[in-house]
């Protein structure tokens, strides 16, 4: 990233705790990828790791000439990560990726692409699975990106309301940065909090579909589950912040949930109608299990994939209707509004 280069520079930005075997294989990925070496660089910013990565990253070589700096904080979480990241970086653009994310070749020159012709402020792309993963994996990818799922808000062409980019894979330029400061200091949604902000502040923002990652996402269903009621406990504290951004497709789980405490209710106060009632439902369910397995079948050619889609788009909904309606019930009892966190690395409560 020389002085005298006038192209524009990126700083890849990446917050790592205790992930060196995320980092290898994103490194792995990393080293594969098109384009000028000198007009990006990987910026780790570690966050107080005890598993060796200092060591590992000060000894690392890169066979392809990749420009690779690391700088160290002490348990900060990844909000201030990435804040610290930008401070010290040097690109004309930052763009955070997760440590659990790997880079398809064509990535950064995707982005390129797109920035000379639209000129993004600030822009975010896909994320979606490696063929190598496993058949989890693949089912929580389907859950999270299918608009069934999610409404596309994550990414998608197809989606519902405005685009925010998110940190697993978000560009931001510095002029940013240096208007409206770095990531708030909200528990969860802190990327979600930080892209309305910058639409907030006028700057133009958008996805770019061909600049897509892998991202590995939660490794089972506990920690799933627990991701996802936090989102939803984020929810809450998002449309405190930003009122206007509160849509119906986020209500939706927390109405389904509801719908059926209430027809539970009525099933016990009308024990005659319950078996109809029952039956509406349970086809209702049923239709929706089935569409998701024809749906995930179709995209990975995988019978157990397609089955543990229909568990993990369940878990999704339900776990982020949860989330909602703690985040509400504590906010109209004037409490703090916390989700599944002992802190930010710790174990989960």
């Amino acid at each position: 990233m020389g002085e005298k280069n006038t192209s524009t520079t990126y700083s890849i930005i990446i917050a790592v705790y205790n992930r060196l075997e995320e980092v290898k294989e994103l490194l792995v990925s990393a080293e594969a990828l098109e384009g000028d070496r000198s007009l990006f660089e990987l910026l780790f910013v570690d966050d107080g790791s005890k598993d060796g990565f200092k060591d590992f990253i000060r000894h690392y070589s890169s066979p392809s000439g990749l420009q690779i700096r690391a700088v160290f904080q002490q348990n900060q979480g990844p909000g201030a990560a990435r804040n610290f990241g930008m401070s010290q970086a040097k690109g004309d653009y930052f763009i955070f990726v997760d440590s659990d994310c790997m880079f398809p070749p064509h990535w950064l020159t995707e982005i390129e692409k797109t920035q000379q012709i639209r000129s993004y402020d600030a822009f975010g792309g896909p994320d979606t699975c490696h063929p190598s993963f496993s058949p989890l994996l693949k089912a929580i990818n389907y859950s999270m990106t299918s608009f069934i799922g999610t409404g596309g808000t994550r990414g998608s062409k197809r989606h519902i309301g405005r685009f925010y980019p998110r940190s697993f894979n978000m560009g931001i330029s510095r002029k940013i940065y240096e208007t409206i400061g770095g990531m708030g200091g909200l528990r969860h949604g802190q990327d979600m909090d930080y892209s309305m902000r910058i639409y907030n502040a006028g700057f133009k923002v958008g996805l770019i579909p061909g600049a897509y990652v892998y991202h590995k996402r939660r490794t089972s269903i506990p920690k799933f589950f627990r991701q996802i009621f936090n989102w939803g406990v984020a929810r809450i504290n998002l449309t405190r912040r930003h009122p206007h951004t509160l849509k119906a497709v986020h209500l939706l789980p927390a109405l389904l949930l509801l719908g059926l405490i209430l027809v539970g209710i009525l099933s016990f106060l009308l024990p005659a109608h319950a078996p109809l009632i029952w039956i509406v439902i349970g086809c209702g369910f049923i239709g929706i299990c089935l569409f998701a397995f024809v749906q995930s079948y179709c995209k990975y050619k995988s019978g157990q994939t397609a089955l543990l889609s229909i568990l993990t788009l369940n878990i999704q909904v339900f776990a982020y209707g949860a989330g909602l309606l703690w985040g509400a019930w504590n906010t109209l009892k004037g409490k703090e509004v916390k989700g599944f966190s002992k802190n930010y690395y710790g174990k989960n409560k």
